[in-house]
């Protein structure tokens, strides 16, 4: 059986491994399986795998999001489920960014295998909320930074810096759950230690004091129609 080389493909080829080969200073990252991984399809990649387990993992966190944002709208909690449902957009959104770069990077797939454990999590709107501020403690401290790595080592530089993008965003998601969770537990929403500005969402209605009104004096609006102040710090520079 006669073997037919191509010389100019195996030419190609063997320039570009020493072309990449000589762009790492670290020898540890220039191994020949290092360098062969970025000439493999990239449905092989880990790559693919984790915008897989990204993709799925922000779809479910839309859902748990908004069934927490349905018990805080049965307990009265109008601004606070608002805030929630803005969350889950968000997740939906994030979902749809790791979606399009699979589309991307292989086109349709009949069916992706892949490994992965993601957080079932039921209880109060207080429970609730506490789960939602430690999944997105692991999203942005642990997980998306790994994936990050990995996409960056992989040579997808576009896929690391997005999740890097989202990473941050779940940062502030973190912060925000945080503050919610204390202020359901502690009862301390609607309350200041020093005079602040308190809107009722439905009409408009201002009012600065240390705590906000149990029914708004203008459209009758209980308490949970008032405009929550929500913390903005821990933005990643």
């Amino acid at each position: 059986m006669a073997y037919i080389v191509n010389f100019s493909k195996f030419n190609k080829l063997k320039k570009m491994y020493i072309h990449i080969k000589n762009r790492h200073t670290d020898n540890k990252k220039a191994t020949p399986l290092r360098i062969w991984s970025l000439f493999m399809k990239f449905e092989n990649k880990e790559t693919f795998k984790n915008l897989a387990r990204s993709f799925a993992g922000e779809c479910q966190a839309g859902m748990r999001y908004q069934m927490i944002a349905k018990l805080a709208m049965k307990e009265g909690m109008k601004t606070l489920a608002d805030t929630v449902r803005s969350i889950a957009k968000n997740e939906t959104l994030h979902a749809t960014q790791f979606f399009n770069k699979m589309i991307e990077k292989t086109g349709n797939k009949e069916n992706v295998t892949f490994d992965a454990g993601y957080p079932f999590h039921a209880g109060t709107l207080e429970e609730g909320l506490k789960f939602a501020a430690m999944d997105e403690k692991n999203e942005t401290e642990d997980i998306y930074p790994t994936f990050a790595r990995i996409a960056k080592e992989e040579g997808f530089e576009d896929i690391a810096a997005l999740y890097k993008l989202v990473a941050d965003v779940e940062e502030h998601h973190k912060i925000i759950f945080q503050y919610l969770h204390d202020g359901v537990r502690n009862n301390t929403l609607y309350k200041s230690d020093s005079p602040m500005l308190w809107i009722c969402s439905e009409c408009g209605h201002m009012h600065v004091a240390t705590q906000a009104w149990k029914v708004c004096p203008l459209c009758k609006a209980e308490q949970g129609y008032v405009e929550l102040h929500l913390p903005f710090e821990g933005v990643r520079e």
